[in-house]
């Protein structure tokens, strides 16, 4: 295999291509067909589970001093990024257009035996976000491979896949995973995707999961309406969330190496807020008439009702970037192969309980799959 460098000190990569506070009862997490369903309840109040893979499951109940959707989303930043698992190989996977994006494994020693986990960023994001590091250092802990897929024109990838990825770009997830060794889907793949990379992961679901092995999805923190979710980060209360939001989005846009013309960086630097980051730069570039069409045509709200394989969405109410309104209009009792857990807290990416440093939405992960795969405690 060809090895290339990345100038931004991401190590070598395999090249796999030859190339050089409403609250209600949503779901059961179990299913509806499952032995034990645990139920979520408006005072989430439901018994604790036994999971096989990391023991007792309790319902999401926040731990001090991450009280409220914001601190609980704030943690996320204030605690930094953890530490990187050792180890871990890189992969240079091929996608349309002959670009490459950069990928890392971790995994136990020895040959695969499970699925692998595909994690996929939210915006702004890469494989090194405090949030995806941690949950690919929890699943590899639980035994589970975990290849964390940088977009295109995230850090990470950009020497190899310049340009710029979008809320439902599926094509290059789907030519990717095509791309991957036949000996890491031997025993299927399942779809993990973080805010954004929600999004992506169910509208890719909904399309049908386009040929390949994908055997389950689970997404988090998952923005499913995109204008909706767009005019809630625009609001005052959440101003300072915005400047951030935009900074790093521009930051992401105008890096060297980007592919930006001058007329889109001109664009990107103008824009005043994300409608206008959207309007003036991702929908002309992708061919969309302006930002509400973009929104439209890619929010996962619209793909739910197509998703034919067992997939779980976890979300908080109290989200300070995504309305909840988004989720209590879905009629979730209609979409057979979704399970929706929708919890009174939890903030952006927070989860952050009671009785574990590990965040609710990781635990709850594992445990789904564990049941999902019929895993025993071995």
């Amino acid at each position: 295999m060809n090895q290339v460098h990345s100038v931004f000190g991401f190590g070598s990569y395999r090249d796999t291509s030859g190339n050089s506070s409403q609250e209600r009862k949503v779901s059961h997490l179990g299913g509806p067909r499952s032995p034990t369903p645990i139920g979520l309840s408006p005072k989430e109040a439901a018994p604790p589970v036994r999971d096989y893979t990391v023991g007792t499951i309790p319902p999401f109940r926040e731990r001090a001093p991450w009280f409220g959707g914001d601190l609980q989303t704030l943690r996320n930043v204030l605690r930094g990024i953890p530490p990187e698992l050792p180890g871990g190989e890189r992969l240079l996977l091929p996608v349309p257009g002959g670009e490459r994006l950069a990928a890392r494994l971790d995994r136990r020693a020895g040959p695969m035996t499970r699925p692998l986990i595909v994690l996929v960023h939210g915006l702004a994001g890469s494989e090194a976000s405090a949030n995806v590091a941690a949950s690919t250092r929890h699943l590899c802990d639980q035994g589970w491979p975990v290849l964390r897929l940088n977009l295109r024109g995230a850090l990470p990838s950009l020497p190899t896949a310049p340009g710029h990825y979008h809320a439902g770009r599926t094509e290059d997830l789907a030519e990717a995973l095509r791309g991957l060794p036949a000996n890491f889907t031997r025993f299927g793949i399942v779809l993990l995707g973080h805010s954004l990379g929600g999004n992506l992961v169910l509208k890719f679901m909904g399309e049908g999961g386009h040929g390949l092995p994908v055997l389950a999805a689970v997404a988090v923190s998952t923005p499913i309406d995109l204008a909706a979710t767009c005019a809630r980060m625009m609001t005052r209360r959440n101003s300072v969330y915005h400047r951030y939001m935009l900074y790093a989005m521009k930051r992401e846009a105008l890096a060297p190496g980007a592919g930006a013309s001058g007329a889109e960086r001109a664009a990107i630097a103008a824009a005043k807020n994300v409608y206008e980051f959207d309007d003036r730069f991702i929908a002309p570039r992708f061919g969309y008439r302006d930002a509400q069409d973009y929104y439209e045509s890619n929010a996962a709200k619209h793909f739910l009702a197509g998703i034919s394989r067992p997939t779980l969405i976890l979300h908080a109410l109290d989200d300070p970037w995504i309305p909840a309104a988004c989720y209590m209009a879905i009629d979730w009792s209609r979409l057979p192969m979704i399970e929706a857990a929708l919890t009174p807290r939890g903030g952006h990416l927070g989860f952050h309980g009671r009785g574990s440093r590990v965040p609710w939405h990781d635990r709850v992960t594992t445990w789904w799959l564990a049941r999902r795969f019929r895993l025993g405690p071995n």
